[in-house]
């Protein structure tokens, strides 16, 4: 049993101080009183930030490693290396390649996913093949298939994710199937040129989720205000973005966090490279040069990014001013609710994914299930 005390445990509606928070594999209690047990380690957050894990929705690979490289080892390198970044849980986040190289994904992450001994693996985010071929971006579009259920049915209990486009032929069939028959899998329009009209259409369908806004979908325009006028304009829709202040510009954060507040969620979009250095790596199949923080295919594409999801919550914190419970909501409780799962708060008897953090977000240790895994020194 372990037990955390001074530190500024930062709820989804508060940071409160003087309390004393202790737990084993899950959370026991969060009080003001000091533990009474005698069986306990007390760890001293020395007025450091304390909060539920961070999670992740959308990320590929980290530290060399990617989803598709289709190993148990990959998955573990990924698992391990996110710990420094305040990440406990993610999505395994799938692309599009060949159908034998995405089932082959698919199937190494349904054997091993619940052997990863770092950051847990809660399923995963099947980003294409369902995608619309001129806004595939750095996914390879000689492999965009037509939605097809048949193809991914016996992997329809790991997926938590799906990202397609509602335009192409057979999308409305399709989300609509898994609306009625997957209610776990969370829909999300991206990789698409739908109009406005057929952005709102789809949510009828049943999507309810935009992947990385403005990024692989059409400009928003004030006479065609497309995919970006739809999610925004609706309470209902969230959405997530990659704050690495280059794939959108750092002013619209400010903007995006009023219109959607409890909607917003912050991701990597990471490839191998994430925690690595400049260099030549691959994604898809294809190569990627990563210079001064930027990934991009050999045509100038972005490719993902090398973004720490620690790094998104100061760039947006920066340019958004918004307070650390809200900003900390959106890796954590935002994204937990929206795949319907009981994580990303520090509540009795939830998971001891906990990160303690300083001002800056630099991540000082990191507890998943209770196990404590520490960064750096404070």
């Amino acid at each position: 049993m372990k037990a955390i005390i001074n530190a500024k445990i930062v709820t989804s509606k508060e940071i409160l101080s003087g309390y004393t928070i202790i737990f084993n594999k899950k959370i026991i209690s969060i009080n003001r009183d000091l533990p009474s047990y005698t069986d306990i380690e007390i760890i001293d957050a020395k007025g450091t930030y304390l909060s539920a894990g961070f999670i992740d929705i959308h990320i590929h690979g980290s530290n060399g490693a990617d989803i598709m490289d289709a190993t148990a080892d990959s998955l573990e390198i990924i698992s391990k290396s996110l710990i420094k970044t305040g990440v406990t849980s993610f999505l395994a986040t799938t692309m599009t390649m060949s159908k034998d190289k995405i089932i082959d994904a698919l199937v190494n992450i349904k054997k091993h996913k619940d052997s990863v001994t770092g950051a847990k693996i809660l399923g995963v985010h099947l980003e294409g093949p369902f995608i619309n071929p001129t806004k595939a971006g750095a996914q390879n579009p000689k492999y965009i298939l037509k939605p097809n259920i048949k193809f991914i049915e016996n992997y329809l209990d790991i997926i938590r994710l799906i990202t397609v486009a509602p335009e192409i032929e057979r999308a409305r069939e399709f989300i609509e199937y898994i609306k009625k028959n997957y209610p776990h899998i969370l829909l999300s329009i991206g990789h698409s040129s739908a109009n406005y009209q057929q952005t709102k259409e789809s949510f009828r369908w049943g999507v309810s989720h935009a992947t990385h806004l403005f990024n692989a979908i059409n400009p928003l325009h004030h006479r065609e205000p497309n995919i970006i006028g739809a999610v925004l304009e609706d309470d209902n829709i969230s959405c997530d973005i990659i704050a690495d202040n280059i794939h959108i510009h750092p002013s619209l954060f400010k903007i995006l966090f009023k219109l959607k507040d409890d909607k917003l969620i912050l991701i990597t979009d990471a490839m191998r490279a994430g925690c690595l250095y400049d260099g030549e790596y691959s994604l898809g199949g294809r190569k990627v040069f990563v210079k001064n923080r930027e990934a991009r295919l050999e045509d100038g594409t972005l490719a993902g990014s090398v973004l720490k999801l620690n790094s998104a919550l100061k760039n947006f914190k920066d340019y958004s001013n918004i307070s650390i419970p809200k900003l900390i909501s959106m890796v954590t409780s935002i994204p937990a609710k929206r795949l319907n799962l009981e994580l990303g708060e520090l509540k009795k008897g939830y998971p001891a994914d906990i990160v303690l953090f300083d001002s800056d977000f630099n991540i000082i240790r990191t507890f998943i299930n209770g196990s404590s895994f520490r960064v750096r020194e404070k």
